[in-house]
């Protein structure tokens, strides 16, 4: 079952706290009756403090990939045999050897733009401009050097490239970072095509996807900070960072009513997830909070005829008033509302016996 949680304030607060049964429409003349009713009900403290509202999911650990989620794709444009491929989990650097063809190594570079042509001195553009930042030349922008050959040069002598100072089309696939391998599409002894996808990678980098009602985005906004609960009942923070750009169908016979928009959330240590690839996790997700302020349990809350919101105070002596007050923040995590008016942190308040 899916982890939910919202944002209540005034008249929708009405109904989240109906919900409980915790509603009783008086009116003034009423408070007499309320009071001999209540003897019987619990009191609870007002309390003054910070209160936090929050989303709570269920979401899953996965390696973080293409901003839709999808992993990034190896297309190969070396001629030949493959002759040696990573394995499902292997992690490959910018500059490392990504496989071989025909015993020959093709690297991974990173870069967003993919390879399409050979690059020699005097070329200019942005895959260039990649490729300097790959070698670490300095200075050069987006244009084929000198110092790019000589930097060039080096590397294809450390990683046993054929040294000639120019990148043929086949030598290297330019991915966005260095990469996890997620699966091998090429086969150990197979042809290599050019244009074929050799493999699909992901970062090495854990995060965690979490799939929104898409009227729960309009509370959660990237920055917003996030608790996971982990298998085991560790807890890793973590932020948001991205969404995805269209809603998604859980399923081929699912409904537009059904669909979710992916919302990806980074970890602040995520050695902490190490080895939980796919694991489910829980989220929360706090959308908005208050440094200190007066609260009661949200089943304290009194409707009153007319409208608005009363709570029930348990004077000395067991007297009882009906004290109007003005609803704020609903804090998902503790059952608690924000309220304003003639209370003060000490107060006791009527809830209902259980």
């Amino acid at each position: 079952m899916r982890r939910k949680g919202w944002v209540l304030t005034g008249a929708a607060l009405l109904v989240g706290v109906a919900a409980t049964g915790a509603v009783v429409v008086m009116s003034g003349g009423e408070r007499a009756t309320a009071a001999s009713q209540a003897a019987s009900a619990n009191t609870a403290m007002v309390q003054k403090g910070k209160l936090s509202a929050a989303v709570s999911q269920d979401g899953t650990l996965t390696f973080r990939a293409r901003p839709d989620g999808s992993p990034f794709s190896a297309i190969n444009h070396a001629r030949g045999t493959y002759t040696e491929l990573p394995e499902v989990g292997d992690e490959v650097d910018c500059g490392d050897v990504l496989y071989r063809v025909d015993d020959k190594p093709v690297l991974l570079l990173c870069g967003t733009v993919p390879a399409y042509r050979a690059l020699h001195e005097a070329d200019a553009g942005q895959d260039v401009r990649q490729l300097n930042r790959n070698l670490h030349v300095r200075g050069a922008g987006d244009a084929f050097t000198a110092q790019t050959e000589k930097a060039l040069e080096a590397l294809q002598r450390r990683e046993g490239v054929h040294v000639n100072g120019s990148l043929a089309l086949g030598d290297a696939v330019f991915l966005p970072e260095a990469v996890r391998i997620a699966k091998v599409t090429g086969q150990l002894g197979g042809s290599a095509q050019p244009g074929a996808q050799a493999l699909s990678a992901t970062s090495g980098t854990l995060h965690v996807q979490v799939n929104l009602d898409p009227s729960e985005q309009g509370q959660v906004k990237r920055g917003d900070r996030a608790q996971i609960t982990l298998p085991g009942n560790t807890t890793v923070m973590g932020k948001v960072v991205r969404f995805g750009r269209t809603a998604q169908a859980p399923g081929q016979d699912a409904g537009a009513a059904d669909a979710t928009i992916p919302t990806f959330i980074s970890l602040d240590d995520p050695g902490k997830a190490r080895g939980l690839d796919k694991a489910p996790v829980g989220v929360d997700i706090t959308t908005a909070g208050v440094a200190s302020a007066l609260s009661v349990p949200v089943t304290a809350l009194v409707g009153k005829s007319g409208g608005g919101f009363a709570v029930e105070v348990v004077r000395a002596g067991e007297r009882r008033d009906l004290v109007a007050v003005r609803v704020g923040l609903f804090d998902t995590a503790d059952g608690r509302v924000q309220v304003e008016g003639d209370l003060r942190a000490g107060d006791r308040v009527a809830v209902p016996s259980l």
